[in-house]
């Protein structure tokens, strides 16, 4: 009854503002109490809201009364160009795949699952046993917790082949995400000014980390099979560099895989360079055809640096990952990772460990590869149907996204424009090269809520190529 009666005097003294001149004098409260019928404090709660809402103002022993309206000031905020200077990086704005977007559309931009797709219940349950735990209340080790550390080197390990030794609990870091861990690297074994390669296209993220650390980067075109191995080696040759960012599985955006020639041909290129290999396996737990197979399981002297993510797999609010690299370069990614952040919440670790040590994980991940199958199938026969000209290069083995080819002058971010103004919200591919593109691309994730839309979703691409064209 009291909300009532404060949104009944709300509304009527809204109104009674509007029409009364500013400045003009607001009756008193004990005016208001016998007006409205109410006590003295709901009628003390209307005003408060009104005065919230910058309706009316109280002047200290004379009264309340209609606040003069106050022109909008134009902001200057100028000085901060001189105070910043140059922008250091390619922009300041959140990537296409980052943005919020309206409830009724259908989001293909996303770089996430849907829920449905994640061990919610695995998740949900992990977390309440962590929090009864005494990591809630104390300080994980700057390495991270050696149980899972420890899962992550044998996770790797599982993988290695007889005759190489594989990694142990100690070579690893646990990291808020690969993100970080991607800053660390190129911070602590490139940086600034000096160059590196990168697959292009590439992941947006490792981009943006490279650039914001300095680094040089050198592009190396890369398709459905991995980069050519000659153009690596020249361009180590060339560059004189001695790291290579790449995603040998599934990679982002395009969801290439390189073949195991190509694999083995790179590794060899690296050694020979005294150079690391950066393999980032985002997709590990993402397979939909072939088993993931890291490069690194192969290396046992410190040449590839692995890092391995559980976001996209077990839960995004769940940011743990881990970086594995041996020697020197081990410490120095250490030094640099704890100097940002210190150490990683101890309750997120011991959840994600709990979620990949209880049986339903395995057979959560073998559930989903069909499930993923399904959708990456359904929507590549709803584009064939109805956006024929975005065309497919490969068929994705694993991962999240397809990469369409838009035809040769397609005005990309028109096209995004048009889509969005449609209902439908796909990634501009041009964020994903770090150079000029080499065509005209959008990527688009198959994982995500939208799945009975599909179909929809390919008639609006479709209808806007085709009014591109015309």
């Amino acid at each position: 009854m009291d909300n009532d009666s404060t949104g009944r005097i709300v509304a009527a003294m809204t109104a009674w503002i509007a029409a009364a001149p500013p400045g003009a004098r607001v009756p008193s409260n004990r005016a208001l109490t016998a007006e409205f019928a109410a006590s003295p404090v709901t009628v003390q709660n209307a005003m408060r809201q009104l005065a919230g809402r910058g309706l009316i103002e109280s002047r200290p022993g004379v009264g309340t009364f209609v606040r003069a309206a106050r022109p909008a000031r134009s902001v200057d905020y100028g000085w901060q160009t001189a105070a910043l200077g140059a922008l250091p990086w390619r922009s300041g704005a959140l990537s296409s795949a980052q943005r919020s977007v309206a409830p009724a559309a259908i989001a293909m931009h996303s770089g996430y699952p849907a829920r449905e797709l994640l061990p919610e219940r695995l998740v949900r349950a992990a977390l309440a046993r962590a929090a009864r735990t005494d990591v809630a209340m104390t300080r994980s080790p700057a390495a991270g917790s050696p149980e899972l550390q420890a899962w992550f080197a044998a996770d790797l390990a599982a993988a290695a082949p007889p005759g190489v030794t594989p990694p142990t609990a100690r070579d690893v870091i646990v990291i808020s995400g690969s993100q970080s861990g991607l800053s660390s690297i190129f911070r602590a074994l490139v940086g600034p000014g000096q160059p590196m390669l990168i697959e292009s296209p590439s992941y947006w993220g490792a981009i943006l980390a490279a650039e914001q650390a300095g680094v040089t980067l050198v592009p190396v075109p890369t398709g459905p099979d991995g980069p050519d191995p000659d153009v690596v080696e020249r361009a180590f040759q060339d560059t004189g560099a001695r790291a290579f960012y790449a995603q040998p599985t599934f990679a982002n955006p395009t969801g290439g895989r390189w073949s195991p020639e190509t694999g083995v041909a790179i590794l060899e290129t690296v050694r020979r360079h005294g150079a690391f290999l950066i393999e980032d396996d985002w997709a590990h737990d993402l397979a939909i055809d072939v088993d993931a197979r890291p490069l690194a399981a192969l290396d046992d002297d410190g040449h590839v640096i692995y890092l391995r993510s559980l976001t996209k797999s077990v839960s995004p609010a769940l940011r743990v990952a881990a970086v594995i690299a041996r020697g020197p370069a081990h410490d120095r990614i250490l030094a640099d990772l704890a100097a940002e952040s210190m150490y990683i919440s101890g309750v997120l670790q011991a959840a994600a460990l709990d979620v990949v040590t209880q049986p339903g994980w395995r057979s959560h991940l073998r559930g989903l590869r069909p499930l993923l199958r399904a959708r990456r199938d359904l929507l590549v026969a709803s584009l064939r149907e109805h956006a024929p000209t975005a065309h497919l290069e490969r068929l994705p083995l694993g991962g999240l996204n397809l990469w369409l080819r838009l035809p040769e002058g397609t005005d990309v971010p028109r096209v995004v424009r048009t889509c969005e103004s449609r209902g439908l919200i796909v990634s501009d591919g041009t964020e994903w090269f770090p150079a000029e593109p080499a065509g005209s691309y959008l990527r688009v994730n198959y994982s995500g809520e939208d799945a009975g839309r599909f179909d929809e979703a390919a008639r609006i691409l479709g209808g806007v190529l085709a009014d591109e064209r015309a």
